[in-house]
């Protein structure tokens, strides 16, 4: 059978452009539906917890259906941009560290939004215990196991696309700072204030996947060309 000699799979680009929209719409959803109410801390008193939730179920309903829904492109992006890698010819331990990292960040917006919904269910909603232990759950598995998995995704890619020289300098250090982020967002575990690294990993994370799913992209159409140039 003759080989591809070009890769076949997915758009990264446009897979982490759903991701990003789909995440975003649950965050204006839910603020619409709430009506300008801030969302509470899961560390407040839980009567404030049990309240807040009892208010608001549509919201929280919404937001948790958009989270699950993003973790479905972030998976394939994380599959995809392991396979493209290796297609491009990266032989390096750092592609499995990419993907199970991609896989573990999915695997977190899933079990997080799956959590928030239960927490829209009226009659768990009344229960202070239920609401506090869930809310927990939820908090958990997107925030700190989130921002983990995803640094290790961009920790796999960015270290491996700068030893085959795949992605320039400055963004393989974009997806570091993201790596180190992602990865001391573990601390909040033990300490409340590290929780400040997730929202960066969210963040910058949104914008390294897009800029890398670009450079990446048009490199190995760069390489489509010459070697097209070549069998010519």
């Amino acid at each position: 059978m003759k080989p591809y000699s070009h890769f076949r799979g997915p758009s990264l680009i446009l897979l982490g452009i759903v991701h990003i929209l789909l995440f975003a719409a649950g965050l204006v959803a839910a603020a619409a539906l709430r009506h300008g109410t801030p969302y509470v801390n899961p560390f407040v008193a839980a009567e404030v917890v049990r309240d807040f939730f009892q208010q608001n179920l549509t919201a929280v309903r919404v937001s948790s259906f958009f989270l699950f829904a993003s973790a479905v492109p972030l998976g394939i992006f994380a599959v995809t941009m392991v396979s493209r890698l290796r297609f491009m010819g990266v032989r390096a331990a750092g592609t499995n560290i990419a993907l199970f990292g991609g896989l573990t960040a999915a695997n977190a917006l899933i079990f997080s939004g799956l959590f928030g919904w239960v927490l829209s269910v009226p009659d768990v909603a009344a229960s202070v215990p239920a609401v506090r232990a869930i809310y927990f759950l939820s908090f958990l598995f997107g925030g700190a196991t989130y921002a983990v998995g995803f640094g290790l995704l961009a920790a796999g890619v960015s270290i491996t696309s700068h030893f085959s020289r795949l992605l320039p300098r400055w963004l393989v250090a974009v997806g570091m700072l993201v790596a180190l982020t992602g990865e001391f967002s573990a601390l909040s575990l033990i300490a409340y204030p590290a929780n400040f690294f997730i929202p960066i990993t969210r963040y910058v994370g949104f914008i390294w996947l897009l800029l890398a799913a670009v450079k990446l992209t048009r490199h190995n159409r760069q390489g489509q060309l010459a070697n097209a140039a070549d069998a010519s």
